[in-house]
C-alpha cells in the first residue's frame, strides 16, 4: 500500500458484524461488535474511548460517535450503548434498524476521556442520561485494575430512563467499600443544582479526579460547581463532542492579530469527492467550517480533535491545529491534518479530502 493508502486504512472505516443487542431501557440499547482476529490490534481501546460509525439514512451517509460501555481486559467484547434522542437521526436509526447479524462501518477507537494511570486519587463521576456510557467503562476499569474508590452522581429524567441500573448495583455488591452511586431523578427531586453537586463532592474537592459527561447544560453546571469548589483544571475531565463557540472566537482574535506569522489566506481551495471549491476565507474558521461554507459535505464527527474522521491532506500552505489527539507526528509531518482543528495561514492553502 502507498503511504496515503496505509494512513487512510488505519483511520478509515472497517466493517464489523453486530454480535448481540442488549435492551437496556425502553429508549437505549447496547450493541456488541464482533471484532475479527485480524482487526484485534486496530480495535484495541482504552476505557472511556469511543468509535465513530458511518451509516446510511434515507440514502445519505451520516457519521456519529458512540462511547464504549465495555472495558478492555474486563469485558470479552467491544460494546457501545446508544440512547434514543428526540430528532436524533442516527441514534434513532440505530435503535430501529440495527439487529444481530447486521454489518456496520466503524473507525478504530479514539478519544482522551480516559482514567489517569499510576495515580491513587479517588474518582468522582458526574453523568447525565447517556453520558453514563463512558463513565461505566471507566468505572469498571478502575474497580478491576486499581484500588481507587469511585463515587458517581448519575442524573436522569425518571427511573425508567436509568441505563445500567442493575449493572451498577451488581458492581456495588462486588465492591461495597469502593463504589458509591448516587442517583438523581428529575421527576422526583427537580433538576440537579450546583448546591447538590457541591454537597456530593464534599471533602474530595482537593484530591479527586472528576469525570463529566452528559448534555451540554449538565456539563456546564457541573464544571462551574467544581471550579467554585477549587478543583483545578488538571483534575477535571469532560467529554465534549463539539468545539466551544468561545474557542472559535478566541481563534478569530488570534489569527487576526498583526504580524507576518498571523497572515491568513483570502481564499482556501478544497478538493472533495471530485469537486473543487475555492472558498473565501473567514478569519477564525477552521478548514472544516470553510469547506461547509463552500457548500461541500466534508466528513466529521467529534469536532474536538479526538478522532480522525475529518482528516485531509494539506497539498499547499500551512495550518495550525488547535488540538490533535488522533494523528501521529509522522502523519502530521507527511501533511495530514484534522480539518476541524486546522486554522489556515499564508497566502495559499489547498486541502484534499481523500476517500476512506
Amino acid at each position: 500500500m502507498t503511504d496515503h493508502t496505509s494512513v487512510l486504512y488505519a483511520h478509515g472505516y472497517h466493517k464489523l458484524r453486530i454480535k448481540g443487542v442488549v435492551r437496556e431501557t425502553h429508549d437505549a440499547s447496547s450493541f456488541v461488535l464482533d471484532v475479527p482476529d485480524d482487526l484485534a490490534a486496530t480495535f484495541r481501546y482504552r476505557p472511556g474511548q469511543f468509535c465513530t460509525f458511518r451509516v446510511p439514512v434515507d440514502g445519505v451517509e451520516h457519521v456519529r460517535s458512540y462511547s464504549m460501555s465495555s472495558a478492555p481486559e474486563i469485558d470479552a467484547d467491544l460494546v457501545v450503548t446508544v440512547k434514543r434522542v428526540a430528532g436524533g437521526l442516527v441514534s434513532n436509526w440505530f435503535l430501529d434498524h440495527v439487529a444481530v447479524g447486521d454489518v456496520v462501518e466503524v473507525t478504530k477507537p479514539a478519544g482522551v476521556f480516559c482514567p489517569q494511570e499510576a495515580v491513587d486519587r479517588p474518582v468522582l463521576g458526574f453523568c447525565g442520561g447517556s453520558g453514563v456510557t463512558p463513565v461505566m467503562s471507566i468505572t469498571k476499569h478502575v474497580l478491576a485494575q486499581t484500588r481507587r474508590s469511585v463515587r458517581l452522581l448519575y442524573a436522569n429524567r425518571d427511573r425508567e430512563s436509568v441505563i445500567f441500573d442493575a449493572a451498577f448495583s451488581a458492581l456495588g455488591d462486588e465492591h461495597p467499600e469502593r463504589l458509591d452511586v448516587r442517583r438523581h431523578l428529575d421527576d422526583a427531586g427537580g433538576f440537579l443544582t450546583a448546591e447538590a453537586i457541591k454537597a456530593f463532592v464534599g471533602t474530595d474537592a482537593g484530591n479527586a479526579d472528576c469525570y463529566v459527561c452528559g448534555p451540554g447544560p449538565f456539563m456546564d453546571l457541573v464544571e462551574s460547581a467544581l471550579v467554585e469548589l477549587g478543583v483545578t483544571a488538571g483534575h477535571i475531565f469532560i467529554e465534549r463532542f463539539l468545539v466551544e463557540e468561545q474557542e472559535k472566537e478566541a481563534a478569530a482574535v488570534e489569527t487576526g492579530a498583526s504580524g507576518p506569522e498571523s497572515e491568513v489566506p483570502e481564499e482556501v481551495t478544497v478538493l472533495l469527492g471530485g469537486k473543487k471549491e475555492v472558498v473565501k476565507y473567514q478569519p477564525g474558521d477552521t478548514l472544516l467550517e470553510t469547506a461547509r461554507r463552500g457548500g461541500l459535505r466534508p466528513p466529521f464527527s467529534c469536532e474536538s480533535g479526538n478522532c480522525a474522521t475529518c482528516m485531509a491532506f494539506l497539498k499547499e500552505g500551512s495550518v495550525r491545529m488547535r488540538a490533535n489527539n488522533a494523528l501521529t507526528s509522522e502523519e502530521v509531518e507527511e501533511g495530514w491534518v484534522l480539518t476541524c482543528q486546522s486554522l489556515p495561514s499564508g497566502e495559499t492553502v489547498v486541502v484534499e479530502y481523500e476517500a476512506m
